[in-house]
């Protein structure tokens, strides 16, 4: 059996100690809000009775007992997400199968699911980051009634996984679940799709073209099948032992699908206080589960939201996480997966190569897995090697896949596409950002060039069509931050960006927004923070000004002299309040005031300190860690 490698050891050391207050304080309010029966039991009877009022009568009785367990289903299904469209079914399924384990299920709430790839470019996108937060409520109103024993978790998609489970951690005591749905059958190359979105950018392709193309690409129910934030959220909770093993990237509408997603039921029965194996969420995730995500996000090249994702969820586990442990995981990781936009293939592929069961092996034989975690699987990660197939009618797990099938997709260890997992942390006087370079060419990930700067990508649209970018160009894209407009994405640049490479210009994006799991082949500096609306550098950089990104030294500046960068006033602040109307965003205000930065997680909820009191600011990180990217010098 491998021994844990130093540097995932020292990592998880570190993030244990610091998080050390606010992980017992949390682990102790779980142990209070658990009981040794079904919490309902101690309702008064006209709220019980209210709990139980339309179910069937057997079940009646079942929840009138203080035996039998009680689940909830919190599901995002809607019919506009490709990705959730087949969760429609799911309820029945789930109510059938907990009841032939001895339980009740009951549909305790709804989800909003906002799509970004309709919102993209739009101002609908501005919400797009605080539906996270709005989901995560949303949860704890469904869990609120202290009618369950355990939760299902029915999501997919991009904010919404990370919603759910913030949710229900703020329920720890409860065991829960992820059902996912199963991504599409794949469809029009994504290589080709990205030819044509670039081709239409340089008005060389009708918009007839271009809906075509996209519509070969996202044709039918299922997940979007390249390698954005929906799939990353399935590789990442997978491994984080949240999902059934094998279960992430088995297509809707078949078999197996189906047989994974009652196994679910009845398997979450078995967790409860009452089953046989209590494993409440809040001790699934953990600080060695937490690395065990990171880790897995950096072998895939997964999508940077997790960035702020993965210190969102762990926090509300009490557990604080920050930009410089993926930073120095990074460095130790391999990239074993080539999934596009990092690679020509679709996640389909990926699992046809051998998909999560290779990987985790992979990475537990070599040390960069905590093996000894809790799942809802049971214990030890060495579970989530196994392969679920049909026997018949019956679903049985095998051993998993121990080499790739296919080379150019999938790799070990001990041949990896990349000695590290293709994320920096890149720093200087313009503050911290993280950068994808994975996708990114070894000779791309330095540029210096001048600054042109723009506050929308209408803007910087209209320059690229006047030739106005047709040079070496640091484009520098700001008021994009949390507090400044909720965090768009940005995928709309690429395709321009990516034009302008290929006529041999050095290009490089610096940005407070984000760019997602579809940050590909240009090398961006994104989720900058501070972000230009909290009094960030980025506010006074202006045109001309000349930048260098050095995605391989981790290094970010300006190079203007530290007085006069001081001197300047800050330039184009966002919209006022007033003015951040439209398309439901005023309902929004509260949280835009509230947010905090994307390094903390671009969450509203608050963020963690070591001594449990506000969280330092950016400035204050990175003094616990190595600060080159050797990893010999990397240490806890």
């Amino acid at each position: 059996m491998s021994e844990l490698h130093p540097v995932v050891a020292g990592v998880t050391e570190r993030i244990a100690a610091r998080s050390a207050r606010r992980r017992t304080a949390y682990l102790e309010r779980m142990t209070q809000a658990a009981s040794e029966g079904p919490t309902r039991t101690g309702l008064p009877c006209s709220n019980l009775a209210h709990g139980f009022a339309a179910c069937e009568p057997a079940d009646k009785l079942t929840l009138r007992g203080a035996v039998k367990p009680g689940v909830a289903i919190v599901s995002a299904y809607n019919d506009m997400l490709s990705a959730h469209q087949p969760l429609a079914e799911y309820p029945a399924r789930l109510k059938d199968a907990v009841r032939a384990a001895g339980g009740v299920a009951q549909f305790a709430g709804g989800v909003p699911a906002m799509c970004d790839g309709i919102t993209q470019g739009r101002t609908g996108m501005e919400l797009s980051l605080f539906s996270r937060e709005v989901i995560a409520m949303a949860t704890g109103v469904a869990l609120s009634h202290e009618m369950f024993d355990g939760a299902l978790l029915l999501g997919v998609c991009d904010k919404i996984v990370p919603g759910l489970l913030i949710g229900a951690l703020a329920f720890g005591h409860l065991p829960a679940i992820l059902v996912p749905a199963g991504p599409m059958a794949s469809g029009l190359p994504n290589k080709e799709k990205a030819r044509i979105r670039q081709l239409y950018a340089e008005g060389k392709a009708t918009r007839e073209d271009l809906l075509e193309a996209e519509a070969a690409s996202y044709h039918s129910p299922g997940t979007c099948t390249f390698y954005g934030t929906a799939n990353s959220n399935q590789m990442v909770v997978e491994v984080m032992g949240l999902h059934l093993p094998g279960a992430s990237f088995v297509q809707p509408g078949s078999p197996l699908r189906r047989a994974l997603t009652e196994h679910a039921g009845r398997r979450v029965v078995e967790l409860t206080r009452g089953g046989t194996e209590y494993t409440p969420v809040a001790h699934v995730i953990d600080e060695r589960s937490v690395v065990n995500g990171v880790v897995a996000l950096l072998a895939t090249g997964g999508s940077t939201n997790h960035t702020m994702h993965l210190p969102a969820i762990a926090a509300a586990a009490g557990i604080e996480l920050t930009w410089d442990d993926f930073d120095d995981l990074s460095a130790v990781v391999p990239l074993l997966a080539r999934v596009y936009p990092n690679g020509g293939a679709d996640i389909n592929h990926f699992h046809a190569a051998g998909g999560v069961q290779f990987l985790i092996g992979e990475l537990l034989d070599a040390g960069l897995l905590h093996r000894d975690v809790r799942t809802v699987a049971g214990p030890g990660l060495d579970r989530y090697r196994g392969e679920p197939v049909l026997d018949g009618d019956r679903l049985v797990w095998r051993e998993g896949p121990t080499r790739s099938l296919d080379t150019d997709v999938l790799r070990g260890v001990a041949d990896p596409f990349a000695p590290d997992g293709g994320l920096r942390l890149v720093q200087g006087n313009l503050g911290r950002a993280v950068i994808k370079v994975s996708a990114v060419r070894p000779e791309d990930r330095t540029v210096l060039a001048p600054a042109r700067v723009f506050t929308t990508q209408a803007d910087f649209t209209a320059a690229f069509r006047a030739g106005e970018l047709d040079h070496d160009v640091v484009v520098v894209l700001r008021n994009q931050g949390p507090q400044a407009s909720g965090m768009p994405e940005l995928h709309g640049l690429t395709p321009a960006l990516g034009a302008l490479m290929d006529r041999g210009h050095k290009v490089a994006l610096v940005t407070d927004g984000r760019m997602s799991g579809a940050s590909g082949k240009i090398p961006a500096a994104i989720q900058l923070t501070p972000e230009a609306a909290a009094g960030g550098p980025l506010a006074r950089v202006r045109d001309g000004d000349l930048i260098r990104l050095d995605a391989t030294r981790g290094t970010l500046e300006v190079l203007v002299g530290a007085d006069e960068l001081a001197a300047r006033s800050p330039q184009d602040g966002p919209a006022a309040d007033a003015d951040w109307i439209g398309t439901g965003r005023e309902l929004f205000t509260a949280l835009r005031r509230g947010v905090g930065p994307a390094d903390r997680g671009a969450s509203v909820f608050g963020t963690l300190s070591t001594d449990g009191g506000p969280a330092p600011d950016s400035a204050g990180h990175g003094a616990e860690r190595a600060t080159a990217r050797d990893p010999q010098e990397v240490t806890a």
